[in-house]
């Protein structure tokens, strides 16, 4: 898991309303000493990803009916160009 993830869960924890303030603030703890605050970074460019699964997301989007054509056409140009 990554430093971004664990970060996140801990953020949904913080804003989950059925969480009790105990966790909440073990959460904000964690955030503050371990992760900046919660200012971490994910996969920050392309080089991160796995081609393999851009391409099969966008192939996804291609034949899922509830896209735009906006959007199908974008995914389209992506997978012409390898732009992933």
């Amino acid at each position: 898991m990554t430093d971004a993830q664990v970060a996140g869960g801990h953020k949904a924890t913080i804003n989950n309303p059925s969480t009790s303030e105990e966790a909440k603030e073990n959460s904000r703890q964690v955030l503050e000493n371990e992760f900046n605050g919660g200012d971490v970074t994910g996969a920050e460019n392309n080089k991160e990803k796995n081609p393999g699964n851009v391409a099969g997301g966008l192939k996804a989007t291609l034949n899922n009916p509830n896209v735009s054509e906006e959007a199908k056409r974008n995914a389209q140009e992506r997978l012409a160009k390898e732009d992933f």
